[in-house]
């Protein structure tokens, strides 16, 4: 992950985008609820479209792993 980092000294290590302290779950919540990514975009202006498919990315691959260890 380029973007996606866990900090144990930012956001008591929940996942935020690198150099912000603005958590995933936020801008996933916010996809979830019918947000465009323009409309994210200017409301978290270090943000970058690209860190946001990241993060959609991240969220698939715990999901995956989630996914995998259940019966």
């Amino acid at each position: 992950m380029k973007y996606v980092i866990k900090d144990p000294k930012v956001c008591h290590g929940k996942p935020v985008f690198k150099g912000t302290r603005i958590m995933v779950w936020q801008v996933l919540e916010m996809l979830a609820a019918g947000e465009k990514v323009n409309d994210i975009l200017k409301s978290y202006p270090s943000l970058t479209k690209e860190m946001i498919e990241e993060a959609l990315s991240y969220a698939a691959e715990i999901l995956k792993g989630e996914h995998a260890k259940s019966p």
